[in-house]
Order: C-alpha cells, then sequence, then structure tokens
C-alpha cells in the first residue's frame, strides 16, 4: 500500500499535469474559433469555383485538357493531410486508418502533409512522393498552390493517372469526418446530379478560359481541405485536453480519499499504541 508521501507526490505531479492540459485546452479552442472562421469563409468559394467549372465542362462535348483526361488508373496518388504533432484525441489514427486501407484496396503513391503521416508509413515502407511539413497553424494559400502544382505536374507527365484527396472534414469542436475525393482528372457530375444548364458567353475561348480556372480550382480544393483539416485537428485537440484535465481530477479525487485513509489509519495506528502502553503501564 501507498504510503502518504507517495499520495502526496501523486497528487502534486497529477495537478501539474492537469495545469498543462487545461493550458492546452484553453489554446486549442482560441486557435479553433480563428481555424473554424477560415473554413466557413472558405466553402462557399470553394463550392461556387467547382460549380462553374462544372457547367463549364458540361457545356461543351469538344474540351480537351490535360486535367481532364480519364485514363486507366494503373498508377494512383493519394494526398493525405494529417497533422504535425499529436495530443489530438483520434484525429490521426482516424486518417491513417482510412488511408491504410484505401491503399490495401487500391495500392499507390503517396503525397503527404504532416509529420505525422509522414513518419507512419514511412515506417511502413510506403512510397511517398512528396512531403509537406512543418506548415503552422496559418496555412497561407501558396502552401496549396505548391501542392497543386506538385500534383498537375504529375498528373500531367503520367506519373499518376488518379489523384485522391483524403483529410478530415470539420463538423464541429466534437465531430470531425475522415474524408475521401477525386481530385485528379477532374469529372463532371454524376447522372441526377447535374447542374442547371447556363448559356455562357465566353471572354476568352473556352480553352483559355479552362487553362486558367482548373489549376485554380485544384488549388482551391485543396486549400479548403488543408483548412478543413486544421479546424479538425484543433477540435479534436480542444477535446482530447478536455477530457484529460476532467480525468485528472477524477483521478486526485481517488488519491485524495486514499490519502485521507491512509492518514486516518496511521492516526488510529498511534491511538492504539499510546492506549496499549498506557495499560501496560497499569
Amino acid at each position: 500500500m501507498a504510503t502518504a508521501r507517495d499520495l502526496r507526490r501523486r497528487i502534486k505531479s497529477i495537478k501539474s499535469t492537469q495545469q498543462i492540459t487545461n493550458a492546452m485546452k484553453m489554446v486549442a479552442a482560441a486557435k479553433l474559433r480563428k481555424a473554424q472562421e477560415r473554413v466557413i469563409a472558405a466553402r462557399p468559394f470553394a463550392g461556387k469555383i467547382g460549380e462553374v467549372l462544372v457547367r463549364l465542362i458540361t457545356s461543351s462535348l469538344e474540351i480537351i485538357h490535360p486535367l481532364l483526361q480519364v485514363r486507366e488508373p494503373k498508377n494512383v496518388c493519394y494526398v493525405l493531410i494529417s497533422a504535425d504533432r499529436g495530443l489530438c484525441g483520434g484525429y490521426n489514427a482516424n486518417i491513417l486508418r482510412m488511408n491504410a486501407g484505401l491503399l490495401h484496396d487500391k495500392p499507390g503513391s503517396l503525397v503527404i502533409v504532416g509529420r505525422k503521416g509522414r513518419d507512419f508509413f514511412r515506417r511502413r515502407g510506403f512510397d511517398i512522393k512528396s512531403e509537406f511539413v512543418g506548415l503552422g497553424d496559418d496555412i497561407p494559400f501558396r502552401v496549396a498552390k505548391e501542392i497543386g502544382q506538385t500534383l498537375v505536374d504529375y498528373y500531367v507527365k503520367g506519373i499518376f493517372d488518379e489523384v485522391y484527396l483524403v483529410f478530415t472534414e470539420f463538423k464541429s469542436a466534437m465531430t470531425q469526418k475522415a474524408t475521401t475525393m477525386k481530385l485528379l482528372p477532374v469529372e463532371p457530375p454524376k447522372e441526377g446530379e447535374k447542374a442547371a444548364p447556363v448559356d455562357y458567353i465566353y471572354e476568352p475561348n473556352l480553352d483559355e478560359l479552362l487553362a486558367e480556372l482548373l489549376p485554380k480550382y485544384i488549388e482551391t480544393t485543396i486549400y479548403r481541405a488543408l483548412l478543413e483539416s486544421k479546424a479538425s485537428e484543433q477540435g479534436a485537440r480542444m477535446t482530447a485536453m478536455s477530457s484529460a484535465t476532467n480525468n485528472a481530477s477524477d483521478i486526485i479525487d481517488r488519491l485524495t480519499l486514499s490519502l485521507n485513509r491512509a492518514r486516518q489509519a496511521a492516526i488510529t495506528k498511534e491511538i492504539s499504541e499510546i492506549v496499549g502502553g498506557a495499560n501496560a503501564l497499569d
């Protein structure tokens, strides 16, 4: 049985840990608020540029562009967006498990954002074509442009026939959903999902417009996925640190109860010894 001194040391240690987890929860909450605002601001633009692009693609049957070419998927690329740090609950585990399942069903190569994903798949010997780590909390749009240009180069050169984006979609501070979407080739909507036809007047012509719009669509989609993942990470970290703080309180309560019992036992023992000594003198 632990002594009173050991219990006091454990209580002191856990209180120090509790202060750290509580501070991390407050920091994550502040970062989450900012990340959530950026996600909400990015969603309408990303959705509208995708809608316009789909209407342009479906408005003409004579469009020829490298990013629209559908090839037999011999070489597949998965763009995995993970975190650079841990202590965020099941955020990294969920997205890594999902990407591992995709690789099992359809083997391919990886372009990885975040240290956790890079380290996980590097240890297991997977083919990592490119990596982007240490992006920080405020991810600039130039990072999405760099990733997008890398993927476009891979696809145009025929290194990859399909590119999938694997990221975590932000629902709320308590809910995040691991998601996969096809990034390349850019495809028109399926039957029943077609947008209402629009009679566009092109200036300049359609080919030049698509040459500008398609890379912008790729970059915007990647940027939105980066923002979604960052907000999901902060939400998961805030929830995890809140749970850790509450668990520390429960442990402290149990240890305090054990300490009180140990002190009571020590006092009872001392009283028994005093009474026994007094009876011996009589």
